[in-house]
């Protein structure tokens, strides 16, 4: 893929995962695809898979917004750095909403074939969320 086409597969994939577009996720997540996420012991699969991460993270946070800072690209794959933010409104491992904010930085690696994603291993700063919003005391 060339810069402009990633640039512009970045741009849709942000759209997708702050607004949980169906549609945007089946147009831009492979069938097959394979996610990694470190609230599930086994990886989800294909749009419906990673939908249901965003799903988890706007319960838990309904005002959660990802925002791409910087991206490292090879043919076929690409590593991002996030900023994601929220406020812990609903249930979140099983604790009750603190209604405290959060502002953490996420990796995330993926494996992009013929325009699509096909994996994800994401490193989201679960510790970070935990600790803002006093869900882990230091």
């Amino acid at each position: 893929m060339e810069h402009k086409d990633i640039k512009q597969l970045l741009a849709e994939f942000e759209r997708m995962i702050n607004t949980a577009d169906e549609s945007l996720a089946a147009k831009l997540i492979a069938a097959d695809a394979i996610f990694y996420a470190p609230t599930q012991p086994e990886p989800l699969t294909g749009p419906k898979g990673y939908l249901a991460i965003v799903h988890m993270m706007r319960s838990a946070f309904s005002d959660v917004k990802w925002h791409l800072e910087d991206c490292v690209t090879e043919p076929g794959k690409i590593a991002v750095c996030w900023t994601c933010t929220g406020t812990h409104d609903g249930e979140f491992m099983g604790h009750p909403a603190t209604g405290r904010k959060f502002k953490v930085r996420c990796m995330n690696f993926y494996g992009i074939r013929e325009g699509q994603f096909v994996s994800d291993i994401g490193c989201p700063d679960i510790f970070g969320i935990l600790m803002q919003t006093g869900l882990m005391r230091h």
